[in-house]
């Protein structure tokens, strides 16, 4: 059974653990479109699965306008083939992007590595000539 209660904008914010201005921030940005009641916004259950789907892709790095190319398609495609195969492609580019940067992470870390030990070296004996 799935929870239909409604949730004001602090209790989405808090049950998710962001702020209520991110959630404002996603509003604007057209990646969610919560129900009004009077003046406040309200969320639904659909309303906080997007949440939780935009949270879980900027944490691996999406877009917002990746994120928001993969929730469009919710609403065209019933059978979510076009989606499954978006989302597919996006996370296979970000794959290839990370590892990329994990390469590049690498060789950074032994240019790094390379400069201390002879900077380590000249240190040394530079030391050890002063206190003779």
């Amino acid at each position: 059974m799935r929870d239909e209660r409604l949730t004001t904008i602090t209790e989405t914010a808090a049950a998710l653990g962001i702020t209520a201005r991110a959630i404002r921030f996603y509003e604007t940005k057209g990646l969610i479109a919560p129900q009004r009641v009077g003046a406040n916004r309200v969320y639904n259950h659909r309303d906080r699965g997007r949440l939780k789907l935009i949270l879980r892709a900027k944490r691996l790095g999406f877009s917002l306008e990746d994120i928001r190319e993969y929730l469009d398609l919710y609403d065209a495609d019933p059978v979510q083939l076009e989606q499954q195969q978006l989302l597919l492609a996006k996370v296979e580019k970000r794959i290839a992007e990370l590892e990329q940067q994990q390469t590049d992470l690498a060789i950074t870390l032994d240019e790094l590595r390379e400069i201390s030990r002879q900077t380590r070296v000249y240190l040394e004996r530079n030391q050890s000539e002063e206190s003779q």
